[in-house]
């Protein structure tokens, strides 16, 4: 077995001396879930106590044994699925706005920040729009993606067998991030898309745009909007050079100590901050649909990913090596 201990700041020095290279920026205590990136050795992770005991115990010359009881069985590949809604449009309903979010998770802990919170808000999201615009010019579709955390697998197969949808998307919102509000818009790649989104940002009350002015009016107002989408599924439909757009939230720290960890669980979820997302997602929703233009294609100098679509690339149908 390979040991592996979580733990950013003072944990990370400790990895650092033992000669282990630096692994996400979880906090104290916290168990970070990552795959070994290895067919060949399983990886178990130590908590922090335990791994400097195992260290020390090595660095005098000790011989540390450990021994591990691990009840675990491989049973194969079984299938992921898509779970698809949508609002069909009554005037375009050949033109799209999709609510993105992905529905697996790490199995550290429920996944409740990662990604139950993105999918909740698309979920709620949708319940207001079927009340409040249920005869919406295009049609709005929810995708929650399977297999995100094994590469992207369930969006890459939707826009690999739904290549309609791609030519007729409007925008893709995406969440994907943690529990605070909505903070940042974040896109890239297409020159139109900074001036759609600037009008669409100056129609939110100003109850929402005071927690989105500083990092929208940063790059709208050149009309290209810059920042690479990341290792989600908006970056799917980013490569095949269509209008995604990443919904970022405030931290709470997130990254240190409910992402991809043991404590990504129910009780961390701000129910206030997920009802101020899901409305926000319905009105953007609602504004990419009723916008009279579509979003040309006109693809920004210097744009993520450097050569799209070409290096997009077809879903895996099977489970990937590396795992």
């Amino acid at each position: 077995p390979v040991g592996n201990m979580s733990g950013g700041g003072p944990a990370a020095s400790v990895r650092a001396a033992a000669g282990a290279p630096p692994q996400g920026a979880g906090g104290w205590g916290v168990i970070e879930i990552f795959e070994t990136y290895n067919t060949v050795a399983p990886a178990v992770t130590l908590t922090c106590e335990d791994y400097a005991l195992v260290y020390r115990l090595a660095e005098n010359g000790q011989k540390p044994r450990v021994r591990i009881d691990a009840d675990a069985e491989l049973l194969g590949e079984v299938p992921a699925f898509n779970t698809i809604a949508t609002i069909r449009g009554v005037e375009k309903p050949d033109e799209y706005v999709i609510l993105s979010a992905h529905f697996d998770s790490w199995d550290g802990g429920s996944g409740a920040t990662d990604n139950g919170t993105g999918t909740l808000m698309a979920m709620e999201a949708m319940r207001i729009l079927r009340l409040a615009y249920p005869r919406p010019k295009r049609t709005i579709l929810v995708g929650h993606w399977a297999s995100e955390e094994q590469g992207l697998n369930g969006s890459r197969a939707f826009a690999t067998d739904h290549p309609e949808v791609l030519r007729g998307l409007q925008a893709l919102f995406n969440q994907d991030n943690g529990t605070g509000r909505v903070q940042s818009l974040s896109a890239a790649g297409l020159t139109a898309l900074g001036p759609h989104l600037r009008d669409w940002y100056a129609k939110l009350p100003s109850f929402y745009t005071d927690s989105l002015s500083a990092n929208v009016v940063s790059w709208s107002f050149r009309d290209v909007p810059t920042g690479n989408p990341g290792g989600t599924d908006g970056a799917v439909f980013s490569c095949y050079a269509t209008p995604s757009i990443g919904m970022g939230a405030v931290g709470w720290n997130y990254n240190t100590y409910t992402w991809h960890t043991n404590r990504d669980t129910y009780d961390k979820v701000v129910f206030d901050d997920l009802r101020h997302n899901a409305t926000l997602a319905a009105m953007l929703a609602y504004l990419a649909s009723e916008d009279p233009t579509f979003v040309d294609r006109t693809k920004s100098p210097g744009a993520w990913p450097a050569n799209w679509p070409a290096n997009c690339g077809d879903a895996p149908r099977r489970t990937n090596p590396r795992y």
